[in-house]
């Protein structure tokens, strides 16, 4: 008989008595919401009253006369770009854009209230259309006040004046150079070209003409107003910056971290990855979880499952998605398990299968039987040819070997950026890494010709690493040693082996199979275009041989809108990106993150 399973049934509440959803939370975020829309409308109206000459007449005959328009509709690029950045910055709820929205719109409507008491401005209805749409902008904003609580870099007002100042003078500058170049008028004195210059900055319409003296054509006060609309891009970047996030993992994180491993560590071969001291740990209130992440570009990249107890996962979660609204940073994570996919989406993140990685039960690994043919030759090539493998914990490595393989590792080392993040410590030889597992292989004169460097997967387990080697040896030494590792397993304990991750494995697989639809099959040719560069198909084979089982790993994500950022960051924390730093006098020193009590 099949057991029987209990049935836990709600208890029926009293409609009369159940509490009723207050409004104020709604009508707060939709007043927010409707100041983003009137930003991103009036960012499109300036750009039409730009591109149409008859539209923007209107619009600065409304500025010029009896007549006046809605908050920053002035048929200028500067408008444009500044209502379209002020509407990004909004709807990431940065409380400095909130200010400054406020401290505009809110001076600007008191005057249109005041004009309209005088009868001059009160025959125009379109004044009083402007003064309604300026003042439920400003009540918007009062009332979604609540809604804007995200915060900003503390070097951001020195930052934004450098920027400032510098674009201004640059723009003027060139304007300069350009008016004086193409005047129209004989005469006018170069303060007269600086003031010419600058008005056009600050739009294209009749402003400028108030200078008599220079009349430059229109092209060159189309030049000048770009310019300054970028230079004002600047400006509001670095006014509205999120947080760079550098409190890094401090000794005391790293701690609870490693005590978490020692108990949780089995769960997730990435598990040990969370000690890169790049990171920043964020725990749960019981101390029981954490989630270790990285802010890269106003994104909060964190990698891999959650650290500790699965039972304490959602407090870990919490308390980062807290401290992502709070600095406006883009919340994300790579590399997930299905089971922390799962929790991840009960708070509100999506999925999207990034592949597959390759783990090796060792009970089941043999290299007999017709599948392995081609990694049996291989290995007893490389063996016949006097190459020799050594397996060690790194803390049985003596110190000056250790430091000789840390410096052929840095010698064998693909380009100058040390790459990986989600899948990988970025270091080598650390006093602290000593349960780390060492793969040494020498030729026949005992000379070092590749590495492979494994950290703790639990007490059973190992997780790949790095792996790196001499360009001029013998092809096949890392299948050779990966091979002599697992059949040499047992020497240190070891039951499974998580090897490289496989990016889009599935696609490569189902792709090249009898029936694939067409959009499988267009994907599996871009990909292998692509794999030209980059070893995506490569991966896959190189994985494939050793007859793994494949555990999807995803990319997790608040909104699909967010995806092409969170793909810059990764690029960039994985090393494969490296953008131009900032001026020094724009960082702060990095400071250890604030320890968290459970």
């Amino acid at each position: 008989m099949p057991a029987q399973q209990s049935v836990v049934i709600p208890p029926q509440r009293d409609p009369r008595s159940a509490a009723r959803p207050s409004p104020g939370p709604r009508l707060r975020a939709r007043a927010a919401a409707s100041t983003v829309w009137y930003l991103r409308l009036l960012a499109l109206l300036n750009i039409v009253a730009v591109l149409s000459l008859p539209f923007r007449e209107e619009v600065h005959e409304h500025n010029g006369g009896e007549f006046f328009t809605p908050y920053l509709a002035t048929a200028g690029l500067v408008s444009a770009a500044l209502a379209l950045f002020l509407a990004m910055v909004m709807r990431r709820r940065k409380r400095a854009a909130w200010v400054f929205n406020l401290l505009l719109a809110g001076p600007l409507f008191a005057l249109y209230v005041v004009a309209l008491t005088q009868d001059r401005f009160q025959d125009h209805l379109f004044n009083w259309l402007s003064t309604a749409l300026t003042g439920l902008f400003v009540a918007a904003l009062l009332v979604g006040r609540r809604e804007f609580n995200a915060i900003g870099d503390r070097s951001n007002p020195r930052l934004a004046l450098a920027v400032g100042a510098g674009g201004v003078l640059v723009t003027g500058g060139i304007g300069t150079w350009l008016v004086d170049a193409t005047n129209k008028t004989s005469g006018g004195s170069l303060s007269d070209k600086v003031v010419y210059a600058l008005l056009r900055g600050v739009s294209v319409g009749p402003l400028a003409d108030r200078v008599p003296a220079v009349h430059a054509p229109r092209w060159v006060d189309i030049i000048i107003n770009v310019l300054m609309a970028a230079t004002f891009l600047l400006v509001l970047y670095a006014c509205f910056r999120s947080p760079r996030g550098r409190a890094l993992l401090s000794e005391e994180d790293e701690q609870r971290l490693r005590e978490l491993l020692a108990k949780h560590g089995d769960r997730d071969s990435l598990g040990y990855f969370a000690l890169r001291r790049d990171k920043a740990a964020i725990f749960s209130p019981t101390g029981k979880a954490a989630v270790t992440y990285r802010v890269v570009g106003a994104v909060t990249l964190a990698s891999g499952d959650p650290i500790g107890d699965p039972e304490a996962w959602p407090g870990a979660i919490d308390a980062w998605l807290a401290e992502a609204r709070r600095h406006a940073w883009t919340p994300a994570v790579m590399g997930a398990s299905e089971e922390a996919g799962t929790v991840y989406a009960r708070h509100g993140l999506d999925a999207l299968e990034l592949g597959d990685e390759a783990i090796v039960e060792v009970a089941d690994f043999s290299l007999e039987g017709r599948a392995m043919r081609v990694v049996r030759q291989a290995h007893n090539r490389v063996r016949r040819a006097g190459y020799t493998v050594r397996i060690r914990r790194h803390e049985d490595i003596p110190d000056d070997e250790m430091a000789l393989l840390v410096d052929r590792a840095d010698h064998w080392r693909d380009g100058a950026t040390e790459r990986g993040f989600s899948m990988a410590l970025g270091r080598l030889g650390d006093p602290d890494d000593g349960r780390c597992v060492m793969l040494e292989c020498r030729d026949a004169d005992g000379e070092p010709r590749a590495l492979l460097s494994f950290v703790p997967w639990g007490e059973q387990g190992l997780s790949l690493d790095l792996m790196r080697r001499d360009r001029d040896c013998e092809n096949g030494l890392m299948e050779f040693m990966v091979v002599e590792l697992l059949l040499r397993a047992q020497e240190i304990g070891v039951r499974r082996v998580s090897l490289n991750f496989a990016m889009f494995r599935s696609v490569f697989e189902r792709g090249s199979r009898l029936g694939a639809g067409p959009v499988l099959r267009l994907w599996r040719s871009v990909l292998t275009f692509f794999s030209r560069w980059w070893q995506i198909e490569s991966l896959y084979r190189a994985n494939a041989k050793y007859r793994p089982v494949w555990e999807p790993r995803f990319l997790l994500f608040a909104k699909s809108g967010d995806i092409p950022r969170i793909g810059v960051a990764s690029a960039r924390a994985e090393g494969f990106l490296t953008p131009p730093a900032l001026p020094s006098f724009t960082r702060r020193k990095q400071v250890p993150a604030p320890a968290e009590t459970p």
